[in-house]
């Protein structure tokens, strides 16, 4: 049964969830994702902000503003009220310049992550072989079973950093491949996604998170 996000979004005719609604429906498929709060004012951005803790992340939230970096809607390490007001003002402004049409529902708030190894996952829809799932370099057709996510995981270029490349903590593999196998679960039961992107994920030695996430549905026309 569809998710309500997924069910809004098409009731409303958007194909394009926004990074709220992508994290929501990540974090119901059990993927470990950041917080993210939708503001919908400077002054709830500033109290949102308060309450996650500094350093914070602003991002534009507009299903018709995919590339939110290229349109200036991204400010990160934001240390207090004062950076967050100003750079809420300035990412509203960006992005009604960028794409004056854009249906803006907001700007998100987000705790800044701690730095980790990151990694890429994600889900494209062929029309041949049906969803398959990304992982740097590696692919597999879903759905995945728990060899498939491991050999995933080894094949892929970055995959000494995940060991602890020049003395860095490593990466927790098993949670991973967790990831993996709950994505492809996921998106084998949810036929209305056309594409996932979960970029980037950071990797830490005692878990891993979601730092943005995108969801493309298929269009119902």
């Amino acid at each position: 049964m569809p998710s309500k996000i997924i069910n809004n979004a098409l009731r409303n005719g958007r194909t394009v969830l926004t990074e709220v609604e992508s994290k929501q429906l990540m974090s119901e498929a059990g993927i470990p994702v950041i917080e993210t709060i939708l503001a919908k004012t400077k002054a709830q951005a500033i109290s949102m902000s308060r309450k996650t803790g500094f350093p914070v992340v602003l991002k534009i939230v507009s299903p018709d503003i995919i590339h939110k970096s290229d349109s200036g809607g991204v400010k990160l390490g934001l240390e207090n009220a004062a950076q967050v007001g100003r750079a809420y003002g300035e990412i509203i402004a960006a992005a009604k310049k960028a794409n004056p049409k854009a249906a803006i529902h907001g700007v998100s708030v987000q705790k800044m992550a701690k730095p980790g190894v990151e990694v890429i996952m994600g889900m494209s829809k062929d029309d041949q072989f049906g969803p398959v799932l990304i992982k740097d370099v590696a692919f597999r057709i879903v759905p995945l079973v728990r060899r498939d996510a491991s050999q995933m995981i080894r094949e892929i270029k970055g995959y000494p950093l995940l060991e602890g490349y020049r003395g860095q903590e490593p990466a927790n593999i098993t949670v991973l491949e967790d990831m993996l196998l709950k994505l492809s679960d996921f998106v084998d039961k949810t036929s209305e996604i056309k594409e996932l992107d979960l970029n980037p994920i950071l990797a830490y030695s005692n878990g891993a998170v979601a730092v943005d996430a995108r969801v493309i549905l298929e269009s119902q026309a």
